[in-house]
C-alpha cells in the first residue's frame, strides 16, 4: 500500500539539473522532487510519496485530507 501525503510548495529551485522544492507538511519542511509534476508552482499543494510529488491537489482537498490525518493522530493518542 502506498501513502501519499499532501503538502504545500513553499520554494522551488534546481539541484543538479533537477526541479526540486521545499514542501511544508503542517510545519515540517522537506525537500521534494518536482520532476513528475513540472507544472507545479509555489503555493500549490502536491501529493508526495517517497520524496516525489506525484500529483497536484486542490487546496480544499489538501486541507480536508490534512484535517482527517490530524483526527487519526488524535485518536491514536487516546489509546
Amino acid at each position: 500500500m502506498c501513502l501519499g501525503i499532501p503538502g504545500k510548495i513553499i520554494k522551488i529551485y534546481e539541484e543538479n539539473s533537477i526541479k526540486m522544492s521545499d514542501v511544508d507538511f503542517n510545519g515540517v519542511t522537506l525537500r521534494v522532487c518536482l520532476e513528475t509534476t513540472p507544472q507545479a508552482e509555489v503555493g500549490d499543494y502536491v501529493i508526495v510519496h517517497a520524496g516525489f510529488a506525484i500529483n497536484l491537489l486542490e487546496e480544499s482537498e489538501a486541507l480536508q485530507t490534512l484535517a482527517m490525518l490530524d483526527e487519526i493522530n488524535k485518536l491514536g493518542e487516546q489509546e
